[in-house]
């Protein structure tokens, strides 16, 4: 299906109707904006059957993932819902006027609490044509927070973010929500037009390094600029301890082709790179593993990058395939095998050298988006700690070990300075909603290390505190009233009250 640019002219009418949508949503109670989330994830999932088929024709992704995924969507959605009234999110703060305030000089009337930032601009993804796109954890999160969304739909699934948006357009107005309060363009130049408009106080990014920080760029370099929540790349590298390969070669072997593999390698979290201990059983474990045939990507620029990502790392002296799945050949030159699919891509398991990964750490470290990864054999555990100081920002990082492994000692802690999340004896493909979970790390993992864009944290990046000096009761926001009207916690001169 072809879809149409957005015109310069309805990207400004678009903006123009978010920010009086906005300043509407703002001021709407908690419960108002539960029951909208609410009844979007209803709508959600009473359009299950319509919405699938067209995500699996546009994505080549499997039925039982893509309601998998759906399910996902509006389970976060409602997960907003529920923690909204509880109000935490706000972090309401009350001082009280104290003369006696030992700094010198009388404290005034404080009053603090996190506000909406405003209409927010949203890029989708293409990997995740529910979960990270139209209604998505990005959408979720700015819609709670009180902002109104423009969401940049992905060129890779234009007819189901058209039909997904007329969900959820219908959903809202449903509920009573502001007219605007979600709108839908299409096309680069659309989204870059929007990106810079003023009306637009934050930004929201899940794709590539290239294409994040040329927008990032932007938006650090508006006349006013604004917060730009990149989530970019990420290698996600696992280190398998040497007690850890003795124990369990053929698991770990298993485990990790299994999350390389999955969804034909098109997550951010996949594992990348695994280092295991020269001379483990690992790498022949690994050589015998069956990988799945080729199958087609979501779409030809993510299957071009894929093939020039392969073309890089098998460039490198010291890389030698390790095992391929049936076709793999045809990414090499040669004639594809009878049983893949046309033309597609196959998975690939690469395998060399820690001292070969050192001297081409760029390349080697480099992100293969989809179903490829690199093993490196290492000869010292210590090498790991050089590895690990050596890293970029990581979505994910992987310890495969025992508990009583000295080397975690010092893995572990600078493991954590280069990652959003640490794992222990666990693969970093699958991502859960809960209210603890980081989806985010240092650049080029992401361009705001201290935010996450999945988990119900998610909601502080579209909030910006706001403090209130000696404003009359009745002026205050309801969260900062005295009587404390929406019963929820705050800090009130310094002590944690519960409602």
């Amino acid at each position: 299906m072809t879809m149409h640019d957005t015109s310069d002219d309805s990207v400004d009418q678009i903006i123009d109707r978010a920010v009086r949508a906005s300043e509407q949503w703002k001021r709407a109670g908690i419960d108002e904006r539960s029951r909208a989330l609410v009844a979007v994830a209803d709508a959600l999932d009473q359009h299950a059957d319509e919405l699938i088929p067209i995500a699996q024709r546009e994505t080549h992704l499997a039925e039982p993932r893509l309601r998998g995924e759906l399910r996902r969507t509006s389970f976060q959605l409602r997960m907003f819902a529920e923690m909204l009234p509880e109000g935490l999110w706000l972090d309401a703060r009350i001082d009280h006027a104290d003369a006696e305030w030992p700094m010198g000089a009388p404290r005034p009337d404080l009053r603090r609490q996190l506000e909406p930032i405003g209409a927010t601009l949203v890029f989708a993804a293409s990997n995740f044509p529910f979960a990270f796109s139209v209604a998505g954890g990005d959408t979720a999160s700015a819609l709670a927070a009180g902002n109104a969304v423009v969401l940049k739909a992905h060129h890779g699934h234009p007819e189901l973010s058209d039909a997904t948006a007329a969900v959820v357009i219908d959903a809202l107005a449903s509920a009573g929500a502001p007219e605007g309060l979600f709108q839908t363009i299409h096309g680069t130049e659309a989204g870059v037009r929007a990106l810079r408009a003023s009306g637009i106080k934050a930004a929201a990014f899940t794709g590539s390094v290239r294409g994040g920080r040329a927008l990032f760029d932007i938006a650090s370099s508006r006349p006013e600029p604004i917060p730009f929540y990149g989530e970019l790349g990420s290698t996600n590298p696992a280190f398998v301890t040497r007690r850890a390969a003795e124990r369990d070669a053929a698991g770990i072997a298993r485990d990790f082709v299994a999350s390389v593999t999955g969804s034909a390698g098109q997550l951010c979290t996949k594992p990348g790179v695994l280092f295991v201990p020269a001379g483990s059983s690992i790498v022949a474990e690994l050589e015998g593993q069956q990988l799945p045939a080729a199958s087609a990507l979501l779409n030809g620029g993510i299957e071009s990058g894929f093939r020039d990502s392969l073309a890089s790392t098998r460039g490198v002296a010291g890389v030698r395939t390790l095992v391929a799945g049936a076709g793999s050949e045809a990414d090499a030159g040669a004639d594809a095998d009878a049983g893949a699919d046309a033309g597609a891509p196959s998975p690939v398991l690469f395998e060399t050298s820690i001292a070969t990964l050192r001297d081409e750490m760029h390349t080697l470290m480099s992100e293969m988006f989809g179903p490829a990864a690199l093993v490196v054999t290492y000869d010292d555990e210590n090498e790991l700690l050089d590895i690990a100081d050596r890293l970029e920002g990581q979505l994910t990082a992987t310890i495969i070990g025992e508990d009583d492994d000295e080397i975690a000692v010092d893995l572990l802690p600078k493991l954590s300075e280069r990652a959003g999340r640490v794992l222990w004896n666990q693969w970093p493909t699958g991502v859960s909603v809960t209210w603890a979970q980081q989806h985010g790390g240092p650049y080029p993992a992401t361009t705001a290390v201290g935010s996450t864009s999945v988990g119900m944290a998610a909601i502080t990046r579209f909030l910006r505190p706001v403090a209130y000096q000696n404003v009359p009761e009745s002026l205050l926001p309801h969260a900062l009233k005295e009587a404390n009207p929406l019963g929820i916690a705050r800090r009130v001169d310094g002590i944690l009250i519960q409602p």
